[in-house]
């Protein structure tokens, strides 16, 4: 089960979270707020972590 964790305003900025997020051992997905039809460079994406792990995800954005 997957939880939402953050927003971004953009693929670019979703996929930068996704990214830091993995590196660091944490899966994550990313999904646009309206839909896989809605799916674009400027379109706001959601990054998903798995239920559970939410702490995770904040330890990372602390060691920022």
């Amino acid at each position: 089960m997957w939880v939402e964790f953050k927003r971004a305003p953009s693929l670019m900025m979703a996929e930068m979270w996704k990214d830091t997020f993995e590196a660091e051992g944490l899966p994550s997905r990313i999904l646009p707020v309206d839909g896989i039809p809605a799916w674009s460079e400027t379109a706001t994406f959601i990054v998903y972590v798995p239920k559970g792990r939410e702490h995770v995800a904040e330890e990372i954005l602390r060691k920022l």
